[in-house]
This record gives structure tokens, C-alpha cells and sequence, in this order.
């Protein structure tokens, strides 16, 4: 009987995984580093421990601390979460050994499956299709790149361990392997501490569909149908779905059965996740699907298949472990209308998804209730560090059919205000607006296929967000007396009274870095002609009530809302935002990798290979520092042709956000 539960991980799953066990009686448990000291995962639980310093090699990594904190708490289970341990059979073990119930697959299931390499070669001889690719032992580079070879490339090198887009990178070309496979073997090592990699084909056109599989102790298997996950950018999912769109019963069946039929190869218990690419080069009618991986614990996107079975995964999970038998055997599970989640990521789409850092200086969610669920692990006030993944929230909504999920998603979307790091909410937003994702038309490729249109606000957006927040900062300083620093001075009526006749105010604004100068003439009665970029935009009929403002652009009624964080402040309609500070004296800048020879630090990190030494000739575009931050490294290129006159950094450095890492001379 499961009493206490340590729950041996941070962020929206240690909350999650916290209301489950809450609900179900449980005393719960847990642990922090020491950035996480004052985290939303710690105040949602009855007690917590401390676990160790920032990084996670030292604290949510350390089994022997975890066990402690276990021991010391009276805990009868630890909960892993997803990421860290919770694909680690060394752990399961440990757990075991200490008497405490691990709350996910045995240790064996754990190692078989959770290294590729052996589990496709287990899945191909239960004849389930797996992807082409070199799965062996023989790890040398000039081996693994003459299999890249032979399959033909665009390849995909692979961690054989862990996931989330971790040690994964896509090769066009031969003369890039070995680059590639450096960078992703690095990067395995440092999130899952394993190194053994493989080689796939990559599928031009694809649809990732995984399928949540269950089983417990006495020998039971369900499966709880399939997810779409093909929506993804840097090989991590950003948008997932369930049921798949435009799936014919056929093809969810013969799914569902190869998925069954992997958990039963294995002797899986617990839950699991069962992941397969659909290649629909040729349309998804009768396409061919192979088996890629099984991840061996509860998935970031685990919601959806909640909200479409009306099953709580983690209360299967606790219930499994405990020894009871599947709460429903297959013939009982249904599906029931349709459910998408967003994942809101501290990253910046405008540069390649690169990942952000930073306070939250304002965090407002949407409740969670009826259609709409809200997963996070952060409340406003809080950071987003460089030491762990940048997601920040989940946005889940749920529909009777896949337009009205879409629909309740949006307007959840629509109610979100952040500011801080950079995010990509407004992507999330256009993203689902746009026709192939509404009409189901999505496979793996297609945010790389858009590029940055989809994340750039058009021109009529960027102009008319701007225009209504400079009338309502100018109508919120006004009403705060602000404006001349007197509540009673003529100056600050906002009827556009002047001794010459209609005032015109002159504003220095700096928006994403580029100085915009506004032009603001008021024309009496609530009227305003906002001038800037050789744009001229009318603004009338004007109210603003707290951070909400009514106005009437031309001819056309809208609604945005305008709040301020900082320096900074953010205009946000329907989910799309603009930032902008304003500027008495624009300050002079710092160099950044742009036209000048200086490269800088994107966020702070830590810099693991420097590329170039001094002397060296580069190209505009050639790799110079490789950067790792927020468990990703980020290969940072020279901005321009030249030679290496200075490399004020080693391998090794912890650098802050906006140092000189390397400068480049004519």
C-alpha cells in the first residue's frame, strides 16, 4: 500500500503528478537543488528536500541523494516524472534494493527498451516494422557515417538513450556527419550520461503517431490509442494531438496491436509509450508505419489521451505499482471527442527556437476548467533558469470534435499574458491558424517547411498592436497623472487641447532592438493619428479599463490587452504580442553577432568547444563556438568574412548572456 510519495523530479510534472496523489490520499513529497528552492513543484507538496546545487548532474541526477531524501522522508514510492531518471534502470534498481516501490517499468523492460539499438532489434523480431538504420555495436565515426552512406542521406543520427530532442541531429550530407555526430554524441552524454548513438533514415514526409500502452504485474496490456506529435522544431515535440487527425479505423487498429504487441515483447509493465513515424509521402491512406522507440515512463503530452479516454495516467501509474491489476481492460476504453496541447517554451522562434532565461515579470494562465486544462510548474515572480528545460506551461483543451478543440485552445492561447524571457506564444498562435494544421495536412516537417514567416507578425499586426499601445500607455500615464507630473495640469488632458490647436507628442520607441520614432497628434474626442515607418494609423473611440483597451482602428473595432513589466510593455491580441521600451535617449547597444565581427553569448551557458583559434580564416557562416545552455547546445556561426583576432573564451567557461565569445578582424 502506497502511503508517501517522493516524486524524484521539478517543474509542471512534479505538480501534476502532486494533485494526483493528493486526491488519491497520498502524503507527498519533494525534492529541489538549489534553484528550485522556492519552485511551484515545492510548495505543492507537504514537505520537500533539498538534493543538491543548480545543475542537475549534482542534484535531480544524483540517485544516492534521491534515495536519502526517500529513506529519511518514510516515502513507500518514488514517482520519477519524465526526463531525468525516469528512464534510468540503475535508479529502478537502487530503488528496489533501498525497499521502495519504483513507480514505473522494471528494471529489466527500462533497459531493454531504453536502449534502441537493442529494442529494435528485439521489436524487428516480434515483426514489428522498424525504421531503416544502423542500430550496432561497432560506434566508431567512419562506421556510423559509411551506414549514413549506405542508407542515402538526409539521415538521422540518434541518441540510443533518453529523449526530448536530446542528442539528435539531422544530416543532408556526408561532409557533416562527423561535425553532427560529435554534437549529438556530446550532448547525449551530458543529458542521459550515455553516449552510444545510431543512424536512421529520415523520412522527408512523415507523420510521428506514438500510441500510450499500459500493463501491470499479472500480465495484462491496453493500449489507450494513439497521439499525433508531428508538430515539432528541433526534433522536440511543440503541438500534440489525440486521436490522430484523418487516421482510418484500419490504421488505428494495426497501431494499437503493434504497440501491444512491443509491450508484450518486453514484459512491460506500467506506462509506456509506444512511438512509430507514418511515412505518408504518398498520402496516409494504407501508408507504412515502423516502430522508433518506446520511452519507458509517462510523456510531456500525456493530457490528451486523459482528456479523450477520461482516464487520470497517473493514477494507472500508482495503481499499477502498487500491484493491482489495470483499472480498465482494453474492450472498456473508448475515445471521446478531441484534445490538442500547446507547449508554452521560454525560447525565441525568431532565432531558430533558441532557447530563453529569465524572471517572469508577469504570468498570467487560463484557469483550469471545463474544456481547458493548464499544466505548469511556474507562478509569476519566478525564473526560468539556464540549468533545465524552458517550458513553461502546458495549454490543453479538449472538444467534441477536432474544430472545437482547436477553437477552445485558441481562445486559451488568447488569454495568456507573459513577459519576461522571450516565448513562443504568438508562434503557438499562428501556428494553429494556419490552414495546414487546421485542415490535419501536418507531418514532421512542416515548421521547418514554414521557416520564420510563420512566427513574424505581418505588417498590419506589428503596425496595429503598436499604434494601440502607445495610445494606452499615453492614456494610462495620463490617468495616473503621470503626464507632466502634475493629476491637474492641462497637459495632461487627453482632449487634445493646445495653445497652437491639436497636440502632437514626438516618442522614441525601441522594438526588438530597432528604434521606431512615433508621431502622435491628438485630434480631440478620444481621436489619435499614431505616425511611424511612413504608416499613419487612425485611432478612435478609445477606452481602457485596467490592462483591457477598446478602440476602433479606422474603421474596424478591436481589442487588445496592454500591460506593462518593467521597462517593458506588451501589446497582445488573440494570443499575437509586440514588445516595446520606451526611449527619452536611446541607449547605444552592445555588439552582437550581426554585421559586426563580435560574437556574442544568445543566453548565458556554458561554452563546451571553440572552433577557431586565433588567426583563423572564417567565412560568414562557418561554426565558431558551440554553446550549451538549457540542455541543448547551440552552434553559434561568424557573422561575417574576416580573420580571428581575439577568443576571449575557453572551453569549459560559464559565460553570461551577451559576452564576447569571439572577434572577428578584416
Amino acid at each position: 500500500m502506497i502511503k508517501k510519495l517522493l516524486i524524484a523530479n521539478r517543474g509542471e510534472i512534479a505538480c501534476r503528478i502532486a494533485r494526483t496523489a493528493k486526491r488519491m490520499g497520498l502524503r507527498t513529497i519533494a525534492v529541489y537543488s538549489a534553484a528550485d528552492a522556492n519552485a511551484l513543484h515545492v510548495r505543492a507538496c507537504d514537505v520537500a528536500y533539498g538534493i543538491g546545487p543548480a545543475p542537475a548532474a549534482q542534484s535531480y541526477l544524483r540517485i544516492d541523494k534521491i534515495i536519502d531524501a526517500a529513506k529519511t522522508s518514510g516515502a513507500d514510492a518514488i514517482h520519477p516524472g519524465y526526463g531525468f531518471l525516469s528512464e534510468n534502470a540503475r535508479f529502478a534498481e537502487s530503488c528496489a534494493r533501498a525497499g521502495i516501490i519504483f513507480v514505473g517499468p522494471p528494471p529489466a523492460a527500462i533497459r531493454l527498451l531504453g536502449e534502441k539499438n537493442r529494442a529494435k532489434t528485439m521489436m524487428a523480431k516480434a515483426g514489428v516494422p522498424v525504421v531503416p538504420g544502423y542500430h550496432g555495436a561497432d560506434q566508431r565515426p567512419s562506421t556510423m557515417k559509411r551506414e549514413a552512406d549506405r542508407l542515402g542521406y538526409p539521415v538521422l543520427i540518434k541518441a540510443a538513450a533518453g529523449g526530448g530532442g536530446k542528442g539528435m541531429r539531422r544530416v543532408d550530407n556526408g561532409k557533416d556527419f562527423f561535425s553532427a555526430f560529435e554534437s549529438a554524441k556530446r550532448e547525449s552524454e551530458a543529458a542521459f550520461g550515455a553516449g552510444l548513438m545510431l543512424v536512421e533514415k529520415y523520412l522527408e514526409r512523415a507523420r510521428h503517431i506514438e500510441v500510450q500502452i499500459f500493463g501491470d504485474q499479472h500480465g495484462n496490456v491496453a493500449h489507450l490509442f494513439e497521439r499525433d506529435c508531428s508538430l515539432q522544431r528541433r526534433h522536440q515535440k511543440v503541438v500534440e494531438e489525440a486521436p490522430a487527425p484523418g487516421l482510418s479505423a484500419e490504421l488505428r487498429r494495426r497501431l494499437g496491436e503493434s504497440a501491444t504487441t512491443a509491450a508484450r515483447a518486453a514484459d512491460y509493465v506500467g506506462a509506456g509509450t509506444v512511438e512509430f513515424i507514418v511515412d505518408v509521402s504518398r498520402g496516409l491512406d494504407g501508408a507504412p508505419f515502423y516502430f522508433m522507440e518506446v520511452n519507458t515512463r509517462l510523456q510531456v503530452e500525456h493530457p490528451v489521451t486523459e482528456f479523450v479516454t477520461g482516464q487520470d495516467l497517473v493514477e494507472w501509474q500508482i495503481r499499477v505499482a502498487a500491484g493491482e491489476r489495470l483499472p480498465r481492460r482494453q474492450e472498456k476504453l473508448g475515445l471521446s471527442g478531441h484534445a490538442v496541447e500547446a507547449r508554452l517554451y521560454a525560447e525565441d522562434p525568431a532565432r531558430g527556437f533558441l532557447p530563453s532565461a529569465g524572471r517572469l515579470e508577469r504570468l498570467v494562465l487560463p484557469e483550469s476548467r471545463g474544456p481547458v486544462r493548464v499544466d505548469t510548474g511556474f507562478g509569476e515572480g519566478d525564473t526560468v533558469t539556464i540549468h533545465y528545460d524552458p517550458m513553461i506551461a502546458k495549454i490543453i483543451a479538449h472538444g467534441a470534435d477536432r474544430a472545437s478543440a482547436i477553437a477552445n485552445l485558441r481562445a486559451a492561447l488568447a488569454r495568456i499574458d507573459i513577459a519576461g524571457p522571450a516565448t513562443n506564444l504568438s508562434f503557438l498562435a499562428a501556428i494553429i491558424d494556419h490552414p495546414s494544421f487546421k485542415a490535419g495536412d501536418v507531418d514532421t516537417g512542416l515548421i521547418e517547411r514554414l521557416g520564420d514567416s510563420i512566427s513574424r507578425l505581418s505588417d498590419v499586426d506589428r503596425n496595429e498592436l503598436l499604434a494601440c499601445g502607445v495610445v494606452a500607455s499615453l492614456l494610462r500615464a495620463a490617468a495616473t497623472g503621470l503626464v507632466a507630473g502634475d493629476p491637474y495640469s492641462p497637459w495632461g488632458e487627453r482632449n487634445g487641447w493646445g495653445i497652437a490647436g491639436p497636440r502632437a507628442d514626438m516618442l522614441a520607441l525601441t522594438v526588438g532592438g530597432t528604434l521606431v520614432q512615433v508621431r502622435l497628434r491628438y485630434g480631440g474626442a478620444g481621436r489619435y493619428s499614431v505616425m511611424f515607418d511612413g504608416t499613419t494609423i487612425e485611432v478612435s473611440d478609445c477606452r481602457l479599463i485596467g490592462d483591457e483597451l477598446t478602440a476602433v482602428l479606422g474603421a474596424t473595432a478591436t481589442e487588445v490587452r496592454v500591460f506593462e513589466a518593467g521597462e517593458e510593455t506588451i501589446v497582445t491580441r488573440g494570443g499575437r504580442s509586440i514588445a516595446f521600451h520606451r526611449r527619452s535617449v536611446v541607449e547605444a547597444g552592445g555588439v552582437g553577432p550581426g554585421a559586426s565581427g563580435v560574437v556574442t553569448a544568445p543566453m548565458p551557458g556554458k561554452v563546451v568547444k571553440v572552433r577557431v583559434k586565433k588567426g583563423t580564416i572564417v567565412k560568414r557562416g562557418d561554426p565558431v563556438v558551440v554553446l550549451e545552455a538549457m540542455k541543448m547546445e547551440q552552434t553559434l556561426a561568424a557573422p561575417r568574412d574576416g580573420r580571428v583576432s581575439e577568443t576571449p573564451c575557453n572551453e569549459g567557461d560559464m559565460v553570461a548572456e551577451g559576452a564576447a565569445l569571439i572577434v572577428i578582424s578584416d
